[in-house]
């Protein structure tokens, strides 16, 4: 009897440290339900985070930015001391909230996210109403500066090894008895929700194009139009009003100026001439995570916010080619996979803009509005193939993985996020599986209420042309 509770108690200490364990990781566990199968962990609420909890479940339905994280992560290895990394930290979250890592737990604790973020000079009040969209951008460009902080180069005495393909790090040796900077890996890319805008500018007067302007973009953010009475509003809209061309006033343009010096003799000097330019936005680079933001802020005659509350129609697939950016004079090819097809041509503002297409065949979808191809874009898990010519698939084709939703005002409500129900690494051909997620309340969802919301933030992942296949 003495020996036999002797082990009890060892096994009673050993139980202990476990549910030590599990409050650091994940909070208190007193009186949590098990985690209903099928279903992924809610959030715990810390006072008015449910901002940060329905950013956190829409960032954890994007699989290629878990296994970015994953790659980026890698870098620091077992020993990497007592500074949490927010890299790290947000990939603990995202791993449980996607289900690889598996916490039995119903809801768990994102505190620690914050306190990450404190530490990158972010400091985000739990008790205050605060923006999903604008901790996007907090979270992304601390990623951004957190990977500008690593050493990119090795030393120039070096560099002979490196382009040894047999040579391990640990086989390099440093002559200048110094200490070797880590070899840049694949990590070292942009997050896959990085992408490029172009900016094109034409002279109206001689037709002069400027050279080609580049901006960084981690999410589009697209205003909605005014509405037309009878048609309902489409994401087709407000991509084509974020790319409709505008025209620029008074702007200097040097061929202009050129070519009215060159009708003056004896080298007099002449003023620069100024003219109107055409701009147009176009997307330079399309990125592997897509997020789209619709500005729902808008103000009265008085001065005073007011927030949107229309529904922008959106569906399961998006289409992206005719936004693309092509390089004047470059013919399209079937052999390339990265042409696109042609833009819209000018007179398209007001309807959305259409791919172009061999002749005699059917219409194609347009991204949120209805059409006779919207019965196979509703089937779960199937990809619309069928709606394009077999010469012609879509080159940059999302899937849409999340929507969160903002219930309220301007001055207060609630975030709420659909997501998809994560699924095994590949398993592209199983049925969508949505969830309704609303900080620690989680329920499945069809795709026709998904479909249905008035949606804030959209989280699509591109999916490849072989994937397809």
């Amino acid at each position: 009897r003495l020996r036999l509770s002797r082990h009890w108690g060892v096994l009673g200490g050993a139980a202990a440290a476990l549910a030590a364990g599990l409050y650091v990781l994940w909070g208190p566990i007193s009186g949590r339900k098990r985690r209903r199968r099928g279903l992924v962990p809610g959030l715990l609420n810390l006072g008015n985070t449910c901002f940060l909890n329905s950013l956190l479940q829409g960032l954890s339905s994007c699989p290629s930015f878990i296994r970015w994280l994953e790659e980026f992560t890698a870098q620091y290895g077992p020993e990497r001391g007592q500074h949490r990394h927010l890299s790290e930290t947000l990939l603990q979250l995202l791993r449980a909230l996607s289900c690889q890592e598996v916490p039995e737990e119903e809801v768990l604790d994102a505190s620690c996210l914050l306190e990450v973020l404190r530490g990158h000079r972010w400091h985000i009040s739990s008790f205050e109403e605060q923006d999903a969209h604008e901790l996007f951008h907090v979270l992304t460009s601390s990623l951004e500066d957190e990977r500008e902080r690593q050493p990119r180069v090795t030393h120039l005495f070096d560099v002979h090894s490196l382009e040894q393909p047999e040579t391990t790090p640990k086989q390099i040796s440093c002559r200048t008895r110094g200490s070797l900077p880590p070899v840049s890996n694949h990590w070292k890319a942009q997050h896959p929700f990085h992408g490029r805008l172009t900016s094109n500018m034409v002279c109206k007067h001689c037709e002069h194009q400027s050279p080609v302007r580049f901006d960084t973009f981690d999410s589009l953010s697209l205003s909605i139009p005014a509405a037309v009475w009878g048609r309902p509003m489409t994401l087709d809209h407000c991509l084509h009003h974020f790319i409709s061309s505008e025209s620029v006033k008074d702007v200097v343009c040097d061929n202009c100026t050129k070519i009215q010096a060159e009708g003056i003799l004896n080298g007099q000097s002449i003023e620069n001439q100024r003219t109107t330019f055409v701009k147009q936005l176009k997307l330079g680079k399309l990125p592997q995570c897509l997020c789209i933001h619709l500005q729902r802020l808008s103000w009265s005659n008085q001065g005073t916010p007011l927030k949107r509350h229309e529904h922008v129609q959106f569906n399961e697939f998006l289409v992206m080619d005719i936004y693309k950016y092509r390089v004047p004079g470059h013919k399209s090819s079937h052999k390339n996979q990265e042409q696109t097809v042609p833009a819209a041509k000018d007179g398209t503002a007001g309807k959305p803009p259409e791919a172009e297409q061999p002749p005699g065949t059917k219409p194609l979808f347009m991204n949120g509005a209805s059409s006779s191809s919207s019965s196979f874009l509703m089937s779960p898990g199937s990809f619309p193939l069928a709606a394009f010519p077999e010469c012609s698939p879509p080159v940059y084709l999302y899937r849409l993985m999340a929507v969160v939703v903002h219930h309220g005002d301007m001055h207060s409500g609630h975030f709420v996020t659909y997501r998809r129900s994560p699924c095994p690494r590949g398993a592209l051909a199983v049925p969508a599986q949505w969830l309704w997620v609303s900080d620690d309340s989680v329920r499945r969802a069809s795709l026709q209420e998904v479909l249905a919301a008035s949606a804030y933030l959209l989280f699509y992942e591109r999916v490849h042309a072989r994937a397809q296949h």
